[in-house]
């Protein structure tokens, strides 16, 4: 998912998914490209669009062909580094963009980039089966695609009777979890802002006060995912049993355990999970609008939204997508995850994290 990417999503830190997935196909086999009349194959075939992302895109080998043989449309894929590249680049070239169609801004950075005017609304048929939850852009300059949850994991094995596993925010600070904890930087880790909106969503003018009760409670700051996944948390070999992850990593402990395992080693504390929702937008100044409509609705078809749990590692926003067993088996999603507005998150961004560095880094 997506879903959500610092330097970092599910798809960046488990990117030998091309290698599990690439035996396995793409959708159903049914019609996955719902061309309008007025959009017609016709006039849209031979066409090549072009689909800015982040780094973290993949699908699988196929998945994009898939389109180009239902509509005779040629996907170009540019990858412009995380999130935040991703929007900054597409500012700078506002007006004369770098493609057609943007995807990857998720709502943490979602109002800078409609503040920017960066797109032009279309409102896909596809919309119908997409949770309304997802859909923060009345204006449709956006289309959710996919979502992921940045939730707090844990250890099972690290926790008995005598320390039970935590349960929510609330107990990362107690003192019996001291030492226990790995978190992120907020202002280089995808994960890691999302942990600190969390926190401010849960706790509103008091996430200052949890904060430094977890510094007091000795919580690890890494500058990404990985350093904290494979470097302090107990899966990578470190001592903490308790990290800031995905609610899709106990899934991918599945798939990539060796020697394979039953279950996964890991599991999510729901309550302290924040979601992440990430949107396509037809870029304003497109000279191939017809085409770009062809493909936003494309990315929310069943070929594409099943392909996106076991390579991006987030969750498709189209509610009747099969999920692949491990998804179904191994993640519990929360029922009410934490969510600021993204103009909430915009407007506050710099002084959260500038204050973040001054109470926990020095």
């Amino acid at each position: 998912m997506r879903f959500l990417h610092q330097t970092t999503t599910p798809a960046a830190l488990f990117v030998l998914a091309a290698v599990f997935v690439g035996a396995c196909g793409a959708g159903n086999g049914s019609s996955t490209v719902p061309i309008s009349a007025t959009t017609g194959v016709q006039a849209i075939s031979g066409q090549t669009v072009t689909l800015v992302t982040h780094d973290s895109f993949w699908v699988s080998e196929g998945t994009l062909r898939e389109f180009t043989a239902e509509s005779g449309v040629e996907v170009e894929v540019q990858r412009l580094g995380d999130t935040g590249q991703l929007v900054a680049s597409a500012i700078l070239t506002s007006g004369d963009p770098l493609g057609d169609v943007l995807y990857g801004v998720d709502n943490t950075f979602l109002q800078r980039a409609l503040d920017a005017d960066l797109f032009t609304p279309y409102e896909s048929p596809a919309l119908t089966g997409v949770p309304a939850s997802l859909i923060l852009d009345p204006g449709h300059r956006v289309t959710p695609i996919d979502f992921g949850d940045v939730c707090v994991n844990y250890w099972i094995d690290a926790f008995d009777d005598d320390l039970p596993e935590p349960s929510g925010l609330a107990d990362l600070v107690d003192p019996a979890y001291s030492g226990m904890l790995a978190v992120q930087n907020p202002e280089t880790s995808s994960p890691g802002m999302a942990f600190l909106l969390a926190t401010i969503a849960e706790y509103g003018d008091g996430w200052e006060e949890y904060w430094s009760a977890l510094r007091h409670n000795d919580v690890s700051v890494t500058t990404g995912w990985e350093d904290a996944y494979y470097g302090e948390f107990i899966a990578g070999g470190g001592d903490r049993p308790i990290v800031v992850s995905y609610a899709s990593s106990p899934p991918a402990e599945v798939i990539y355990a060796d020697p394979p395992v039953d279950s996964p080693p890991t599991a999510v504390l729901t309550d302290t999970c924040f979601r992440q929702v990430e949107f396509a937008g037809i870029l304003a100044g497109t000279e191939n609008r017809a085409a770009s409509e062809a493909l936003v609705d494309f990315l929310l078809s069943p070929t594409f939204q099943e392909d996106i749990p076991l390579n991006m590692f987030v969750f498709p926003a189209l509610e009747a997508a099969t999920l692949p067993d491990e998804f179904v088996d191994f993640v519990k999603l929360p029922d009410n995850p934490h969510v600021l507005d993204p103009a909430m998150i915009e407007a506050n961004r710099n002084d959260w994290t500038e204050r973040w560095t001054d109470l926990v880094l020095r």
